[in-house]
């Protein structure tokens, strides 16, 4: 009995949760489609007088990043995954090459295609939901005798619904009508949000050439992928080289230099050992931060939930972990989540200006999922030169998805998905 009132206590916040993030998600949602949509249209319609070649790739990127909140938001309130699989654009590209990349991706298409569909029918799905949670309020304040303020007692035509309130016994009707109505929501709220959310997958994660555009991004991520390879190779060549090896070499020479002087000047001798003794402690701290940087090994021995929190310690700021894992995931995916991790809490610390960094990690439904939050001023995007285009490649690799909401003003939140299989 006791577990019944727990599932139905539960299932009633749910539906309080879904009802009151269904209204502003209608009211943001109509008024950013239609602004976005306006601008798009007038600024590519003034491509042709090159007013637009600069304009087009602003509006362009700001219609990607409201269409990545709602992807961040399906994620994370309703579990609806929606890959976006948008083409890279050249860093420093001149106005021309950016505008015409961005026009020439299919995934632009798709945006563009969303946000009339989020205006009208986007709009009454999310819109719903609030309605079935608020509107009962107006029927039980009409039986509390609240119509009586509104009309001064007499009937001049108030509806509730259908049922039009004219005294004491209509307005006992039109709360018997908002008692199924929070029926109904109690039942439909929740379904209703993953409907608009559903709905908002099946336009942006739409396409004849899906799978085409699928295999083009994992061919690409591959290719980025070998080159972080061949890079990461050559900073280990250069690090040993320029550190460890010439700390060993400077060392061979002060034992040489021993070696010729211990007979002749003991004591230059003895300093000299003294001196090749702190060269190899030197060398061994280097190379252990090497193979730290490689990989570190918290993350081969306790897994990546402890390898997070031993990296939430180093932070300069306040940082709260929560980890939620049931088990291990493959060693490829946990190094490249740590190192995604690493990557974003060090732009947070440099960029935003937070004091306060919150990180979330767990793994449900075959998809580990990672997000980080601080409260600093935001403005972060991909592509500008903070490092989430390269977090967003290393997650590539393993079919991973990077979503940044991040408005002006803060908080910024920064979601990564992985598929992967938990041990």
């Amino acid at each position: 009995m006791e577990t019944k009132g727990t599932e139905v206590r539960a299932r009633g916040r749910e539906s309080v949760v879904a009802g009151v993030r269904a209204l502003p998600l209608a009211v943001g949602g109509l008024a950013g489609s239609i602004v976005l949509f306006v601008l798009t249209i007038v600024s590519i319609a003034l491509v042709p007088l090159g007013v637009g070649i600069v304009t087009t790739p602003w509006v362009l990127t700001g219609v990607r990043a409201f269409a990545n909140v709602r992807r961040v938001a399906a994620a994370q309130w309703c579990g609806v995954r929606i890959p976006a699989a948008y083409r890279p654009v050249p860093a420093g590209a001149n106005p021309w090459t950016r505008c015409f990349r961005m026009l020439g991706d299919p995934a632009t298409w798709r945006d563009l295609a969303w946000l009339p569909v989020d205006m009208t029918a986007g709009f009454v799905t999310a819109l719903l939901p609030a309605v079935l949670l608020l509107y009962p309020l107006e029927g039980f304040a009409l039986a509390l005798g609240l119509w009586r303020v509104f009309t001064d007692g007499t009937y001049v035509g108030w509806w509730y619904g259908f049922v039009p309130v004219s005294g004491e016994g209509t307005a006992l009707l039109a709360a018997a009508l908002a008692a199924v109505l929070l029926v109904g929501a109690y039942h439909l709220c929740p379904a209703l949000l993953r409907l608009h959310f559903r709905l908002t997958r099946s336009v942006l994660a739409s396409g004849q050439g899906e799978l085409a555009e699928r295999v083009r991004v994992l061919t690409e991520t591959r290719r980025d992928a070998v080159d972080t390879s061949a890079a990461e190779l050559r900073r280990i060549e250069r690090d040993l080289h320029d550190g460890a090896q010439a700390r060993l070499v400077a060392m061979g020479m002060d034992l040489g230099t021993v070696e010729a002087l211990i007979e002749k000047d003991p004591a230059k001798a003895k300093a000299l050992l003294a001196q090749a003794r702190q060269s190899s402690a030197d060398a061994l701290a280097e190379l252990r931060d090497l193979v730290r940087g490689i990989h570190p090994p918290v993350l081969a021995e306790r897994g990546l939930g402890d390898a997070v929190r031993a990296l939430a310690l180093r932070m300069p700021v306040a940082t709260e972990v929560d980890v939620e894992l049931d088990g291990r995931a493959d060693a490829p995916v946990e190094a490249a989540a740590y190192f995604a991790v690493s990557e974003i809490l060090t732009n947070s610390v440099k960029h935003s200006g937070a004091d306060r960094l919150w990180i979330d990690l767990h793994h449900t439904d075959g998809m580990l999922r990672i997000s980080v939050t601080d409260n600093g001023k935001g403005g972060a995007r991909i592509g500008a030169g903070s490092g989430l285009a390269g977090v967003e490649r290393r997650l590539g690799t393993f079919d991973g998805v990077l979503a940044v909401s991040s408005p002006a003003g803060g908080p910024t939140m920064v979601t990564m998905e992985i598929p992967c299989a938990s041990s």
